[in-house]
C-alpha cells in the first residue's frame, strides 16, 4: 500500500508530541500542520506525509531549487543534454561534456552535506541525472550503433528503470528517509554498495564510462601501437609464437596490435559494469521481497480488524 499522499485531503488534527517522535515543523503561530502519519511505516520513528497543497505553498518560503547542489545539479542536466546534441557526430565534446556532467556527480553531495542544504528533490535529481536519463539515452544511441546487441541494450535500460523505481518506491512504503538508508540484514551487497560513498562513485563512474568506451569505439579506429611501437623484443616474441603455431597466436597477435584505446578501457571496466548489473537485480529482487512483506503484514492487519469487529458485533 502507498503512502496515503493524494486521498483524504482534509487535514487531521496534529498528533502530540508523546506520540510523534518526527521533526514536526510548524508553519506558522496558530496555524494548523497539515501533516499525517504514514500509514503502515516499518521506521523507527514516526514518519510524516504532507498535505499536498500545503508542500507546494510552502515550497515558497525558503527557495530549494536554489540550493547550491541543486544548482549543480541543473549544470549536469545541462551538461548531459549538450552531449546528447554532439553524440552523433563529435565524440569529444560528446565525451568531455558526459563526464563534465558524471563527475560534477561527486561535488553535488559534498556540497549539500557542508551547506547543510539536503533536500528530497535534490536526493531524486541527483539519481535521475547521473543513471537514468543520460545513461539510457546513451545506451538508446548504442542501440543504432550496434543494431545485433540492440535487445540486450534495451534489457539494461529496463533492469536499470525498474530496480531503482521499485527500490525508491519500497523506500517510501517503508517509511526510509531515504533510497540510499540499507541496512546489512536486508542486503549485505546493497549496505556495500549504498554505505560507502567512494563504492557508489566507483561502480556508477566505471559503468559510465565503459559505456562511453562503447560509443568510441564506433569513432576511434587508430590502434595503440600507432602512438607506442613495439619493442623490438616483444616483436621476436611474437615472431616465434605465431612461427610454433599460426592459426592460434597469429589471431591473437593481431587483435593486439590494433587495439584502441577505447577497448582497452573497456575490457578494464567491463567487469565492473557487469558487477553493477547484478547490484541492479539484487537491488529489484530485495524491494520486490520487502513490498511482499508489506503486503502480507496489511493482509494480516485487515484480517485481524475484521476478526475484531466480527467478534465485537457478537
Amino acid at each position: 500500500m502507498a503512502p496515503t499522499t493524494r486521498s483524504h485531503q482534509s487535514t487531521p488534527a496534529p498528533e502530540s508530541e508523546s506520540t510523534s517522535t518526527a521533526f514536526s515543523p510548524s508553519p506558522s503561530l496558530g496555524g494548523d500542520i497539515k501533516q499525517r502519519p504514514r500509514e503502515g511505516s516499518r521506521s523507527r520513528t514516526r514518519e510524516e506525509v504532507w498535505d499536498p497543497k500545503y508542500a507546494v505553498d510552502l515550497a515558497i518560503d525558503e527557495n530549494v531549487f536554489l540550493f547550491v547542489p541543486n544548482l549543480i545539479g541543473y549544470v549536469r542536466v545541462l551538461t548531459a543534454a549538450a552531449s546528447l546534441v554532439f553524440m552523433p557526430y563529435h565524440p569529444k565534446w560528446c565525451t568531455t561534456l558526459y563526464f563534465v556532467s558524471c563527475m560534477l556527480d561527486a561535488f553535488d553531495g559534498m556540497a549539500a552535506r557542508a551547506l547543510g542544504q539536503t533536500s528530497k528533490f535534490g536526493a531524486v535529481l541527483d539519481m535521475v541525472t547521473d543513471s537514468r536519463c543520460a545513461t539510457a539515452c546513451l545506451l538508446t544511441f548504442l542501440t543504432s550503433v550496434y543494431p545485433n546487441w540492440s535487445l540486450l541494450f534495451m534489457f539494461l535500460i529496463t533492469l536499470d528503470f525498474s530496480s531503482h523505481y521499485i527500490h525508491m518506491y519500497s523506500s517510501l512504503v517503508t517509511g526510509s528517509s531515504s533510497h540510499k538508508t540499507v541496512t546489512s540484514d536486508v542486503s549485505r551487497i546493497l549496505w556495500y554498495y549504498y554505505n560507502d560513498s567512494r563504492t557508489l562513485f566507483f561502480f556508477c563512474f566505471a559503468n559510465e564510462v565503459f559505456f562511453v568506451c562503447l560509443y568510441l569505439n564506433a569513432f576511434w579506429l587508430t590502434p595503440i601501437t600507432s602512438s607506442f611501437p613495439i619493442p623490438t623484443f616483444l616483436i621476436n616474441t611474437e615472431y616465434a609464437l605465431i612461427q610454433q603455431n599460426p592459426k592460434v597466436f597469429g589471431y591473437i597477435v593481431y587483435h593486439l596490435k590494433n587495439l584502441t584505446w577505447p577497448q582497452v578501457v573497456g575490457l578494464l571496466t567491463f567487469p565492473i559494469c557487469a558487477g553493477k548489473q547484478i547490484i541492479n537485480v539484487v537491488q529489484f529482487w530485495k524491494a520486490s521481497k520487502i513490498l511482499v512483506g508489506v503486503d502480507l503484514a496489511e493482509r494480516q492487519t485487515a484480517r485481524r480488524e475484521k476478526a475484531l469487529k466480527a467478534h465485537q458485533q457478537k
